[in-house]
C-alpha cells in the first residue's frame, strides 16, 4: 500500500473529489474528454510539478490538492533533517490561486516545490503516454541504462567539472604569461619600494608620537623645570604652602576634631605632589635634546608621507596595502607556475578517467541484462522474434556523464540486424517497445506506486491483453494505477475507477467513482463498442472479466 487518498477542490473541471485508493492494480477509464488523466495531473502537481493559474477551476479562487501516502521508512532521515514531522502517513498539500501563486505543505509544515519533488521521487514512478519519444534522446537512453545498472554519475560529473576548471586555469595561464609577468614585475617593484619602510601595523602612530616629542623637546624640558620650581620654591612653592597649612590644622585638631580630617586630605595632597616632583626630576635626568634622532625621524616620516601620497593612501594604511600586495604576488606566482598547473590538470584528468572507466564497466555489465529483459518483454507485445539491444560505444569527446555513447537498437522481426530505434521502428512499435521498457524498469524501482498514463496507446488485441496481465502481475507487489482506453487492460484490473463528465448551465465538471458488478460490465462494454451497449458487447465484457479473474496472475 502506498497512495491512500486524493482530495481535490476546484482543480481544472473537478469541483470536489475525495477518493480512497487501495493496493493492487487500479484502472481509470472514461469517455474521450472526460479527463481520465486528471488524477495523474493532480498527483504530479502535488508532487512539485510546475503550476500556473490554468489549473484553477473557472470561477474559483484557488485549487486545493491533497495526497495521503504511507510514509516509507527510507524517507524518515530526510524528513527529520528537513524539519518535517514523521508519522505513519505522509500528507502532501498544494494550493494554487487564481493569480498562479502556489503554496505547499508536507505534514502541515510549509514546503518548497523542490522538496515536494524530492519526496515524489520516492513515492511515485510515472510512465507517460509519450515516453517512447525519449527513446531517441541520448540523455534519456543513457539515464535509463544507468537507472537499470543502479549507477550514479554525480561523482564523475564532479570530477569532470574539476578537470575542466583545471584545464581552463592552465589554458588561461599559458595565454596570459606575458601579461602576468608584466603585472608581477610592477607589483614586485611596488613591494620593494615599501619594503624600505618595513611597515608594521601601528608603527606609523609610534613614529609620529616620537617625532612630536623630539621636535618639542626644549619646550618639554622648560615645562618640567618650571613645574619643579612651582612645587618646591622655598617661599612661593606649592609644597611649602601645603606643608604650612597641614601643620597649622594639625596643631589645632585637639580643639576642633574636623581639622583632623582636613589635615589628612592635605597629607594626601602632599604625598601626590611629592610623587609628581620625583617623576619630573627623573624625567629631567633622562630627557635630552637629540637632534640626530630627530633628523632620522624626519627622514623616515618623510619617506612614509611620500609613499602614502604616491599610492593615494594615508600613512597608517601602508602596512595593510603592503600585505595585500604580497598576497596578490603569491596568487600571481601560483598563476605563472605552469608546472604546478600542469600537474593539477593531469591529476584531475586521471581522477576523471578512473571514475568514467568505472562507470563504463558497470554500464557494460548491465547492458546485456537490460537487452535480454526488454527482448523478453517484447515477445508478448506482438513483436515475436524481435530483438532489443543496448549498444555502448566510446564517445568522441568525454563529458560530465562519462565516456560512453549509449544507443538503443531494435530488430522488429526475426533475422533482422538491430538498428537505431528511431530509424526502424514505427510509431506503434515504439509505443510497444516503450511499454516493454516501462514494465521491465518499473520492476526494479523503489517507488511503491507505479502510474501508467495511456502507455498502451498504439496496441490492441492479444497485445493489449498481455499488457493488462503484466500490469496485473505488477499489482501483486506494488500499487499500480493505469489510465487506459483498452477494455482488455481494464478487465485485468483489481479495481476500476470511472471518470465521468457532466455538463450544466454552470459549466462542465468531472467526477470519479468506483465501478463494480454490472456497472463495471457496462463500462467495459462501452469501451468495446461505443456508447450504446448491445447484448453482444455486454456478453463479451462479462467474458473478459471472467477470464481475467480466472487466469493466474503470475502468467504474462
Amino acid at each position: 500500500m502506498a497512495l491512500r487518498r486524493i482530495t481535490l477542490r476546484d482543480f481544472v473541471i473537478v469541483q470536489a473529489l475525495e477518493l480512497e485508493l487501495t493496493s493492487g492494480f487500479t484502472v481509470l477509464t472514461g469517455e474521450t474528454g472526460a479527463g481520465k488523466s486528471i488524477l495523474i495531473d493532480a498527483l504530479q502537481l502535488v508532487l512539485g510539478a510546475r503550476s500556473d493559474a490554468g489549473v484553477v477551476r473557472e470561477g474559483a479562487d484557488k485549487a486545493d490538492l491533497c495526497a495521503e501516502f504511507d510514509c516509507p521508512a527510507h524517507l524518515h532521515p530526510w524528513l527529520d533533517e528537513a524539519g518535517f514531522d514523521i508519522d505513519e502517513l505522509l500528507l502532501l498539500r498544494r494550493t494554487v490561486d487564481s493569480q498562479g501563486k502556489s503554496r505547499a505543505w508536507i505534514n502541515g509544515t510549509p514546503a518548497t516545490a523542490t522538496q515536494l519533488r524530492t519526496v515524489g521521487d520516492s513515492l511515485l514512478d510515472i510512465h507517460g503516454q509519450h515516453a517512447w519519444q525519449s527513446l531517441t534522446k541520448p540523455e534519456s537512453v543513457r539515464g535509463l541504462l544507468d537507472a537499470f545498472a543502479g549507477v550514479r554519475t554525480a561523482e564523475t560529473a564532479v570530477r569532470w567539472t574539476q578537470w575542466r576548471s583545471d584545464q581552463k586555469a592552465l589554458e588561461q595561464a599559458r595565454l596570459a604569461q606575458a601579461t602576468l609577468q608584466q603585472e608581477r614585475e610592477r607589483l614586485q617593484w611596488q613591494i620593494n619600494e615599501v619594503d624600505k619602510l618595513a611597515p608594521a601595523e601601528g608603527q606609523w602612530e609610534d613614529l609620529d608620537a616620537q617625532h612630536r616629542r623630539l621636535s618639542h623637546a626644549q619646550a618639554l624640558l622648560d615645562g618640567a623645570e618650571g613645574a619643579i620650581q612651582a612645587l618646591q620654591d622655598e617661599e612661593t612653592g606649592s609644597l611649602t604652602g601645603l606643608t604650612r597649612a597641614h601643620d597649622l590644622l594639625q596643631s589645632h585638631e585637639h580643639i576642633e576634631p574636623e581639622f583632623a580630617n582636613l589635615a589628612d586630605v592635605l597629607a594626601s595632597s602632599l604625598a601626590q605632589a611629592g610623587d609628581v616632583l620625583h617623576s619630573l626630576q627623573l624625567y629631567l635626568r633622562h630627557a635630552e635634546i637629540d637632534p640626530q634622532r630627530l633628523a632620522e625621524l624626519d627622514t623616515r616620516i618623510s619617506l612614509w608621507m611620500t609613499l602614502a601620497r604616491r599610492y593615494k593612501r594615508t600613512p597608517a594604511e601602508l602596512p595593510a596595502l603592503h600585505q595585500n600586495w604580497k598576497e596578490e604576488m603569491r596568487r600571481l606566482d601560483a598563476a605563472t607556475d605552469l608546472e604546478q598547473l600542469e600537474a593539477a590538470e593531469a591529476f584531475s584528468a586521471t581522477a576523471y578517467h578512473v571514475s568514467a572507466r568505472a562507470l563504463s564497466l558497470r554500464r557494460a555489465k548491465a547492458a546485456p541484462k537490460l537487452s535480454n529483459a526488454i527482448t523478453q518483454a517484447m515477445q508478448g507485445m506482438g513483436m515475436e522474434g524481435g530483438k532489443f539491444e543496448v549498444s555502448i560505444a566510446k564517445a568522441q569527446e568525454p563529458s560530465s556523464h562519462g565516456i560512453d555513447d549509449v544507443v538503443f537498437l531494435v530488430a522488429g522481426h526475426p533475422g533482422m540486424t538491430p538498428k537505431p530505434i528511431g530509424k526502424v521502428a514505427s510509431g506503434g512499435e515504439l509505443s510497444r517497445i516503450s511499454l516493454a521498457i516501462s514494465v521491465t524498469t518499473s520492476e526494479l524501482g523503489m517507488a511503491p506506486t507505479l502510474i501508467f498514463d495511456e502507455v498502451d496507446s498504439g496496441v490492441g488485441g492479444a497485445v493489449a491483453e498481455t499488457v493488462g496481465r503484466l500490469m496485473q502481475q505488477l499489482g501483486r507487489d506494488r500499487q499500480v494505477l493505469a489510465v487506459t482506453h483498452l477494455p482488455q487492460v481494464a478487465a485485468c484490473a483489481h479495481h476500476h475507477l470511472k471518470v465521468s463528465k457532466h455538463k450544466s448551465p454552470k459549466g462542465t465538471t468531472s467526477t470519479v467513482s468506483m465501478v463494480q458488478g454490472e456497472h463495471r460490465v457496462t463500462e467495459i462494454a462501452r469501451m468495446l463498442g461505443g456508447e450504446r451497449s448491445t447484448g453482444a458487447t455486454l456478453a463479451h465484457a462479462r467474458e473478459m472479466l471472467d477470464l481475467a479473474v480466472a487466469a493466474p496472475e503470475g502468467h504474462g
